[in-house]
């Protein structure tokens, strides 16, 4: 079988996507895992695919696969990414919908940079007292359409993304769905500094939006933050977060950044 692909990313978090709006396509775990591949595949940390939307309250919907073959609920930077490829494949002007297992998310575009409205975030847990391997860390959560887990770190060039990310991924507190990692410096008033251990990916990514977003909101709970929030990511790229406060609830959460497409290509699955 011969695919035509996109290659994306949205801050260095980099993605496979693939035109499915006929239906035709059905990938297996092996085969996600194989595009995903950096060595023996095209390389990213997941595969978005264009679908209909079959429930009628977006334009359109996607299926999306983390780097291990898992599905995954939502990310951030594959969103924006995943709203230029529609733009492009479909000639769509102005804003664009699809359907997510996280829910519906908005796009709009400003040149390369684009915002995506998020789904209000839920179940935010702070000041955990979580043991850990190191001894106890204080540990806050929130999901922001997948779980984040959020630990302050004075320097996060001195986190231990991979180890510690990793232990807390998988750790009893978080189950049954394990969680991402984000590890947090504050740079100032409204300024972060994020690294992120992804779940799925298993690893540090150079971006996680939805980990950019839960860190941000988590700062304007715990060191009162307000709107909007600058976010530097491990690639370098700044990210920025909206969002509307009303006391401990958070709506119209909005993240924007870069799209951009890397290249165009043919490969035999």
């Amino acid at each position: 079988m011969t695919l035509n692909f996109t290659k994306m990313n949205g801050a260095g978090n980099d993605f496979i996507l693939l035109d499915n709006r006929a239906r035709t396509l059905r990938l297996t775990t092996a085969q996600v895992v194989r595009l995903c591949d950096r060595h023996r595949g095209i390389g990213a940390d997941g595969v978005l695919l264009l679908v209909p939307c079959a429930t009628g309250r977006a334009d359109w919907a996607w299926d999306f696969f983390n780097s291990d073959g898992s599905v995954a609920e939502m990310c951030g930077n594959g969103a924006r990414c995943f709203a230029r490829f529609i733009r492009r494949l479909t000639g769509a002007q102005g804003r664009v919908s699809f359907e997510t297992i996280a829910g519906v998310i908005g796009a709009e575009f400003a040149g390369e940079r684009v915002t995506v409205n998020l789904t209000a975030p839920r179940e935010f847990r702070l000041n955990q007292s979580v043991p850990l391997r190191a001894g106890p860390a204080t540990i806050h959560s929130v999901d922001t359409g997948v779980p984040h887990a959020v630990l302050f770190v004075p320097d996060a060039d001195a986190a231990m993304v991979q180890t510690t990310g990793a232990e807390v991924r998988r750790h009893p507190q978080f189950v049954p769905r394990g969680t991402n990692v984000n590890f947090v410096q504050l740079l100032g008033p409204n300024a972060i500094r994020v690294r992120t251990y992804e779940r799925g990916v298993e690893a540090e990514t150079l971006a996680c939006g939805t980990g950019v977003t839960a860190s941000a909101l988590v700062a304007a709970r715990v060191h009162g933050f307000t709107s909007p929030v600058a976010v530097r990511v491990q690639g370098g790229d700044t990210l920025e977060v909206g969002f509307h406060r009303h006391d401990d609830d958070f709506t119209d959460v909005k993240l924007t950044g870069p799209a951009d497409f890397v290249f165009d290509g043919r490969i035999e699955l």
